[in-house]
């Protein structure tokens, strides 16, 4: 690891005492992998992943290095996200049917670790304002067969404007100094400076102006950072609720066998953590024990902060109605080509209230509830079903991924042989027991949709997309960095 700032090293010198020992200890130490499990997927048995242990604090996370080639991750199985990330999901904990927002959503793992919590029910807008980023969560949302997201980039300022009221639960994973990912980003390290988190704390201060806009009355926003920066952490909150007396500090759980810390009242008095003064003035601020912490020196994982707030429901009801979304109508040709994909391909296929919509050629599916995207930057709705292309219709994809397999009226379950082929590309000849037809198959590896072929004559045609084949070889370069995020 790079050599920590001396202004770091005073700083939390002084805010440790004796525990600063173990602490910068602890920033040398070695990294814990870990992941999830994704529950939404039709088989959640592990074919080539290890299990080194159960986080202690994540109903699906686990202990263990998760390979980029691996056909757990390839169908989206599994989610490569540090320990102490995990945490973040466990109390947002949306329930099915409601409207969640994750405001500063990429790279993806805290937004498929509230889908898993959905199970597909009600509304989950992902929103990250860089572009680049917001294709890279759209991915992720894509491999882990999420059906009810809605992939955006906007400013939160942008998305209040459009969004007042609407959402029960918004998560923001605010944009913060990154002091908790130092021993595993040294990019981290070396962005730091001094006033580092107090610029960050400007940042995060206009972001939760807007994320408050967007709140219904009585829901909650869940905050997280991954520093261990006081000014980041119990000043912000100490600050969000002077700002905004309507909302209510909620007690974060902390079971003693995680090891998670509550939060530190002294250190919402900023003269103190500074060092301008040496007795805090906030001791009494029993409040903030209500948040948590996760510290290196404590447990298996990362740095990490959580806070929890609730709306008072008696707040006004804004005057600004959110339209629903606009209807659209395939014309005839497309209504042709569809109305026979879908009776070629499925067993049986429910809108259940959903509806599509299309961009240029491609039709999307999307979640019931969506709003009026009209003038949106939006990356993804719902599920990509496929492309009108001439004379037929290409399954997208995402929709091999979004699909229990039995959903299908033909399916070709794949042997490792067939899986080395079908990432690489290569055309796979099934054997002579196979029982298919000339159309779509979905091909399926350890029990999950991987991707789609086409069967004639014999062979299936693969339509495993360019940009995400490779050749199986298990090497220590295929081991994913974890989502710190």
């Amino acid at each position: 690891m790079s050599t920590l700032p001396e202004d770091f090293i005073s700083k939390y010198t002084r805010l440790l005492g004796n525990e600063s020992i173990d602490f910068f200890k602890a920033l040398e130490g070695p990294v814990q992998k870990a992941y999830r499990i994704n529950p939404l997927k039709a088989n959640t048995n592990l074919l080539d992943t290890p299990n080194d242990g159960q986080v202690p604090y994540g109903q699906w996370g686990f202990f263990g290095a998760v390979s980029g080639h691996a056909v757990s991750h390839v169908t989206g199985v599994v989610y490569s996200q540090e320990p102490s990330a995990q945490f973040v999901g466990e109390i947002v904990q949306p329930e099915p049917g409601e409207r969640i927002l994750d405001l500063a959503a990429a790279p993806g793992g805290k937004t498929t670790h509230l889908a898993a919590f959905m199970q597909q029910k009600g509304l989950l807008w992902s929103n990250e304002i860089f572009l680049n980023r917001a294709k890279i969560l759209s991915e992720n949302v894509e491999r882990m067969g999420l059906q009810n997201s809605v992939v955006s980039s906007h400013t939160p300022a942008e998305l209040s404007a459009k969004l007042p009221q609407y959402f029960d639960k918004i998560l923001l994973d605010a944009p913060c100094s990154g002091e908790g990912m130092f021993r595993k980003n040294i990019t981290a390290i070396k962005q730091w400076h001094r006033d580092f988190p107090q610029e960050l704390a400007e940042l995060q201060r206009e972001i939760l102006h807007e994320a408050v806009k967007m709140l219904r009355p009585g829901g909650q926003i869940i905050y997280s950072t991954c520093t261990f920066s006081p000014e980041e952490d119990e000043q912000m909150i100490a600050w969000l609720m002077s700002e905004y007396p309507e909302f209510t500090l909620k007690t974060i759980n902390k079971p003693k066998d995680t090891h998670i810390s509550d939060g530190q009242p002294a250190w919402a008095d900023k003269q103190f953590t500074d060092g301008q003064i040496y007795q805090s003035k906030t001791t009494d601020q029993e409040i903030l024990k209500k948040t948590a912490r996760l510290w290196p020196q404590r447990l298996n994982g990362e740095g990490h902060f959580v806070a929890k707030l609730e709306k008072a429901s008696n707040v006004p009801l804004s005057d600004h109605t959110v339209k629903p979304l606009k209807p659209i109508e395939l014309n005839s040709e497309q209504q042709k080509l569809m109305t026979s994909f879908v009776s070629e391909s499925f067993v049986s296929f429910q809108l259940d209230k959903r509806q599509f919509t299309l961009f240029g050629d491609r039709l999307y599916l999307a979640p019931v509830g969506t709003p009026d995207i009209s003038g949106m930057k939006i990356l993804r709705l719902g599920i990509e079903m496929g492309t009108f292309k001439k004379n037929r219709f290409e399954p997208a994809h995402a929709l091999a991924l979004a699909m229990h397999p039995d959903e299908f009226v033909q399916k070709y379950n794949m042997t490792t042989d067939d899986w080395a082929k079908f990432v690489h590309g290569d055309v796979i000849r099934p054997d002579s027991g196979a029982s298919l037809k000339k159309g779509w198959v979905l091909m399926v590896a350890n029990g999950n949709g991987a991707g789609w072929g086409r069967y004639v004559d014999g062979q299936i045609k693969n339509f495993f997309p360019k940009g995400l084949r490779f050749m199986v070889k298990q090497t220590h370069s295929d081991l994913l960095e974890d989502d710190m995020y």
